[in-house]
């Protein structure tokens, strides 16, 4: 098997699960962590028991999320890491601003999902966030990696352009041919100087991918055309930080054989 390097083109987080991505140049991953805030809250939709004193995994559906909510990639989400302020924009006008580490904060963001997402509520939504934990969509504290090709190779299936944010990833990389990712399961990559990862799990796709992440329409089938040209539906890997670094775009990506 060969060894390509691969670039990092673009860094991402997600401060709030659901809502809008966060362009970065550079990144500090540490041992065993996700990205610094990525998924830090969510927005609770209906009642799930999180206990924010011993905070627990509980599976994307128990939270507002584009698999079943698309209207919210209309919405332009600014997050603070020194406020922990959250601006939402919609329509070209900013909708709320809040603290969401204080209860008038929290309260101003809830109000407007309540109304925002009214007829898809199953309950109040109550913004939530736990001491250390992270509301990804696996259990396990991971940085997710989409290999640029890969979504090449998925828009050349489709037919049409397809947007890498549709994969809402922590880490896309250019360099490698499409699908070399998933060669590289259980082996070790460098980030940069020194971060390392390993690799652990193929990311497989649900409906979130079908929605555009500009307008919010559900105008694609990304998992039905992944699974009739690929014959899986898969796109992206997950990765496990087991060695501190800081990681900047531009970096080199490197399989450590």
């Amino acid at each position: 098997m060969r060894s390509e390097a691969a670039v990092v083109q673009a860094i991402y987080r997600y401060p709030v699960k659901g809502l809008s991505p966060q362009a970065l140049q550079r990144v500090r991953l540490n041992v065993g962590q996700t990205i610094p805030a990525d998924r830090l809250y969510a927005i609770e939709n209906g009642p799930t028991g999180f206990d924010p004193a011993a905070p627990a995994y509980f599976p994307k559906q128990r939270f507002l999320m584009l698999m079943r909510n698309e209207r919210l990639a209309t919405l332009r989400t600014e997050f603070d890491d020194a406020t922990h302020s959250l601006t939402v924009r919609w329509q070209d006008a900013e909708a709320v601003r809040g603290d969401l580490r204080t209860p008038q904060g929290r309260k101003a963001i809830e109000d407007f999902f309540a109304h925002f997402c009214a007829d898809e509520l199953g309950g109040p939504p109550k913004v939530l966030q736990g001491e250390g934990h992270s509301f990804s969509d696996v259990a396990k504290k991971v940085v997710s990696i989409i290999n640029l090709a890969s979504v090449a190779a998925v828009e050349d299936a489709a037919g049409q352009p397809v947007n890498p944010l549709r994969f809402r990833a922590n880490i896309y990389v250019s360099g490698w041919p499409a699908w070399r990712e998933f060669d590289f399961l259980d082996q070790t990559i460098a980030l940069g100087k020194s971060a390392r990862a390993k690799i652990i799990k193929r990311i497989t796709r649900c409906a979130a991918t079908d929605v555009d992440p500009d307008t919010g329409i559900r105008d694609l089938t990304i998992p039905r055309t992944l699974l009739e040209n690929f014959d899986h539906t898969d796109c992206g890997v997950y990765a496990e930080v087991i060695a501190a670094g800081e990681v900047i775009r531009g970096d080199a990506v490197v399989p450590v054989l």
